[in-house]
C-alpha cells in the first residue's frame, strides 16, 4: 500500500458523495505515486533518492511522484511547478521541507487555510482548510526544468485531479510555468479560453476561465523570498483574494 502524503483534513459533509470524492483521491494518489511514464525523470528522482544530501543522509527519500493534498472541499487550488529534490522528492508532499514550503506555509497559515505554519514531513499533523496544493509536474526534475512532453504527460493527472475536486473554483498560480499549465488545463477541462491575446503572467495577474478564475503569484522560491521580489505582505494579498474570490463564486 502506498502512503497517503499527507493529514488531509476531514471532509465538511458527511455521506456518500464525500466518502466518493475521498477515495478518488486516494486512489489517484497511488496511481500517481506509481507513475513511470517519463524516463528522464524517473532516472533523476529515483538517483537523487540514493544519492542523499548530506543533511539528510539518515531518512529515507520518497523518490517517487508526488501527489496533491489538503483540503477534497477545496474552493482554491495552488498550483506549483515541481517538488523539490531534496524536499517534496524527500518527504512525499509537496512543498514540504524545503525554504520554498516555509515560506508558503506560513503564509497559508496566516490566511486561515492550514492549521500550522510549520511544514516538515508527512504525519506532522499539517491539514488544509478550504486549499488543495499540487504541482504541474509530479517528479522532482533536472535543474528544476520539466520538458515540454514531461509537462504534457502529467496534465492528464491534473485533469483527473480537478475533476474530483468538484468545488475548486480559485487556482492560484505560482510562477509563470504553473500559469501557463493553468491555462492548458483549463483548456483540457472544455473551459472557454476568452477572447483577445493569451493572458501573461504577472504577480496579482487575474483572469476568468469558464468557471475558474486564475490568480498569479511570484512563485515562493528563495531567489524571489531572499531578494524581496516576493514579501509577505505580497503572497497575503494574493490569498485573501483567493478567499474573497472563492467565497463569491
Amino acid at each position: 500500500m502506498v502512503l497517503l502524503p499527507c493529514d488531509c483534513r476531514a471532509p465538511k459533509r458527511s455521506g456518500g458523495v464525500s466518502r466518493q470524492r475521498g477515495t478518488g483521491l486516494g486512489e489517484l494518489a497511488e496511481q500517481i505515486s506509481r507513475c513511470r511514464r517519463c524516463p528522464r525523470l524517473v532516472a533523476w528522482r529515483e538517483q537523487v533518492a540514493r544519492e542523499r544530501r548530506a543533511a539528510f543522509a539518515e531518512e529515507e527519500y520518497w523518490g517517487r511522484p508526488v501527489p496533491g493534498f489538503g483540503d477534497p472541499h477545496a474552493r482554491v487550488l495552488l498550483l506549483g511547478l515541481a517538488p523539490a529534490a531534496h524536499g517534496g522528492n524527500r518527504t512525499g508532499r509537496v512543498f514540504t521541507g524545503d525554504r520554498s514550503g516555509d515560506f508558503l506555509y506560513a503564509a497559508l497559515w496566516r490566511a486561515g487555510f492550514a492549521n500550522q505554519p510549520l511544514s516538515r514531513g508527512r504525519g506532522d499533523g499539517l491539514a488544509l482548510s478550504d486549499a488543495w496544493i499540487t504541482a504541474a509536474v509530479r517528479c522532482a526534475p533536472p535543474a528544476n526544468r520539466p520538458t515540454p512532453s514531461e509537462r504534457e504527460q502529467c496534465m492528464t493527472w491534473s485533469v483527473s485531479e480537478l475533476q474530483l475536486l468538484s468545488e475548486v473554483r480559485v487556482l492560484v498560480c505560482l510562477g509563470a510555468f504553473a500559469w501557463d499549465a493553468a491555462l492548458r488545463l483549463t483548456r483540457a477541462l472544455g473551459e472557454p479560453d476568452g477572447v483577445g491575446p493569451r493572458p501573461r503572467f504577472a504577480h496579482a495577474a487575474e483572469v476568468a476561465r469558464g468557471r475558474y478564475r486564475l490568480l498569479g503569484c511570484y512563485h515562493p522560491s528563495q531567489q524571489n523570498t531572499f531578494t524581496g521580489r516576493l514579501t509577505e505582505a505580497m503572497i497575503d494579498a494574493v490569498l485573501a483574494r483567493a478567499r474573497a474570490l472563492a467565497e463569491s463564486r
